[in-house]
């Protein structure tokens, strides 16, 4: 792992994502990158270093530069506190939608993970998280580490892994896997069992060993769990493990019970007050 992207609006969750960042920083030797998007109130261009290019309306005009020194202020207060953890922090500042200013910066910087939080500000400062939390984590073409609080620990030692048993979770399943070793962690691997899709423990576990097996995840323990709701199952599941992260890959689409959608992961986010990690299958990960 290279280079972690921490998307910041300045809220506390964001501050929150951004501390758990730099803990993954230090124990990787990744670079974080802190970025910022911030929305004029005109219909102007901006350059990248968010300087106003031209607007017709000189009063937008005014409001945007004040808008752009107060987040500037704050970038580089946020930039020197977590520099001097002795972490390798580069700040963005951009202007534009937040969600399309993350995107660039995932391609042009080939980010290997980002880490943000799951609520946004309230009000007129309400540009970086909260509905972008829900596109990034549907879309991103890296994984995804979701924070809605400070962590109790963030050693991640006992990892939910919620597993659809796919072959095309073979790219999520190696981040699981470097995950592992870097805090040595122990994987509880689960099926959740819905009333809707219930099947037989014994043929579920089979399948999990093989695919824990083929995938190189030591450490693991195999687990069937029964709920009305995979998202929900996923939530008990892992406040019964007491688990400091949940994993999940999903594949973007409906359908059984046992294939995560996107919906449900974006559920087990949007309630879950432990770290989730997750990507969406078919995207690209660098094999490091």
């Amino acid at each position: 792992m290279k280079t972690i992207l921490v998307p910041t609006d300045f809220s506390k969750a964001a501050r929150t994502a951004a501390d758990v960042a730099c803990g993954i920083a230090a124990k990787t030797g990744a670079k974080l990158i802190l970025l910022h998007v911030t929305e004029g109130f005109s219909g102007g261009s901006f350059n990248v270093e968010g300087e106003v290019a031209s607007t017709k309306d000189w009063g937008d005009r005014f409001i945007t530069m004040k808008i752009i020194e107060k987040a500037r202020e704050q970038l580089m207060k946020l930039t020197n506190e977590l520099s001097g953890k002795r972490v390798d922090v580069t700040s963005l500042l951009r202007m534009g939608t937040a969600y399309h200013g993350m995107h660039t910066i995932i391609t042009e910087r080939s980010v290997d993970l980002i880490v943000m939080g799951t609520q946004g500000a309230s009000g007129i400062d309400e540009f970086m998280l909260g509905s972008n939390t829900a596109k990034i984590v549907r879309r991103a073409h890296c994984p995804v580490l979701s924070i809605s609080r400070k962590p109790s620990q963030q050693e991640f030692k006992t990892v939910v892994y919620a597993t659809s048993l796919r072959e095309d979770e073979e790219m999520f399943a190696r981040f699981v896997r470097k995950t592992q070793k870097i805090y040595d962690s122990t994987i509880h691997m689960v099926h959740i069992n819905t009333p809707g899709m219930f099947l037989d423990d014994t043929i579920v576990k089979e399948k999990m060993k093989a695919f824990a097996k083929k995938r190189r995840l030591e450490k693991c323990n195999l687990h069937v769990f029964n709920d009305f709701s995979p998202e929900e199952g996923i939530l008990h599941f892992a406040d019964s493990v007491n688990a400091d992260m949940i994993a999940m890959a999903t594949h973007g689409r409906k359908g059984l019970a046992h294939v995560l959608d996107g919906s449900i992961a974006e559920r087990v986010v949007n309630h879950s007050h432990r770290p989730v990690l997750t990507f969406v299958v078919g995207r690209s990960v660098k094999k490091k």
